[in-house]
């Protein structure tokens, strides 16, 4: 390990992120390091930590190296493995236009969720092609204190679970994950997303995420929240052969999901980049000993 290593932050609607250039996938990111480095106090601090690594070099990626040339290897808060990101998708593809490394236009990124399709503007949104939502069938329900909702599940490369709320207020304090049954619907554990309306085709959402707590914003968990509003309004663009497009407010910002007629799912928002800077290797070898 250098004695520095380069790190960047970045923000999608606060979703905020450690970023760690390595395209050889040489720095050691063990779950340690990573719970380290996104310590809020004496860590850099993020909701999860982007491990930039060229597909090719990525023992899980190298499948996917000839569709897509850079992967994403996200990582939760807490050090452990996800499959998906959304906020952290347009994050890691403002991190490759921010070093030159991509022009403005199309791209691909591979993740552990599959190749996900980027549209980044020179100045503005990204747009990611979130792929298409699994609705596995059986009842879930989501449970604070007393009160408990029926709740929708949703797969989007990682598992949700969608409750409609009065008021998010009823979601309670998140810093501890709210109970979800059965436990057999999700075996590796869940996010959890509550949800307000706000008009016709415009929701809002507050989520716990699995391995990180409440946190400002969740990609796939507004991707989720969308499908979840479309079917409950008897919208289903597969049938209608219309898209369905809901605005969804997070406690960072403002997201547009649209589902098209194929089930294919586009998120546009923004994405940050806030902060170049170095770890000192030392440090951090002494805080995960």
């Amino acid at each position: 390990m250098s004695t520095r290593i380069a790190f960047l932050k970045g923000h999608g609607t606060e979703n905020d992120f450690v970023i760690v250039p390595d395209p050889e996938n040489a720095v050691d990111l063990s779950p340690a390091a990573v719970a380290a480095l996104c310590d809020r106090r004496a860590g850099i601090g993020g909701d999860g930590l982007l491990h930039v690594v060229r597909s090719a070099a990525h023992p899980e990626a190298k499948d996917m190296a000839a569709e897509a040339e850079w992967f994403m290897d996200y990582r939760n808060g807490d050090g452990s493995v996800a499959e998906m990101c959304g906020n952290g998708v347009r994050v890691f593809a403002r991190y490759l236009q921010h070093a030159g490394l991509v022009t403005e236009g199309d791209l691909a990124v591979a993740t552990r969720g599959g190749v996900k399709r980027v549209h980044l503007a020179k100045e503005g949104d990204v747009t990611v092609g979130m792929g298409r939502a699994r609705l596995p069938e059986g009842e879930v329900t989501v449970s604070v204190g007393e009160r408990s909702w029926p709740a929708r599940n949703v797969n989007m490369g990682n598992p949700h679970a969608v409750a409609f709320v009065a008021d998010l207020a009823h979601a309670g304090h998140l810093f501890t994950p709210p109970p979800v049954g059965p436990a057999s619907a999700y075996p590796d554990g869940v996010n959890v997303e509550f949800v307000v309306d706000r008009a016709p085709g415009h929701v809002a959402l507050r989520v716990h995420e699995r391995g990180s707590g409440e946190t400002r914003s969740c990609g796939t968990g507004a991707c989720a929240v969308a499908v979840a509003a479309a079917r409950r309004d008897g919208a289903d663009p597969a049938v209608t052969g219309l898209p369905a497009t809901y605005v969804v407010d997070v406690p960072g910002g403002r997201l547009v999901i649209t589902e098209r007629p194929d089930g294919e799912i586009e998120m546009t928002g923004p994405a940050v980049i806030v902060a170049t800077g170095e770890i000192e290797s030392k440090w951090l070898e002494t805080v995960v000993r």
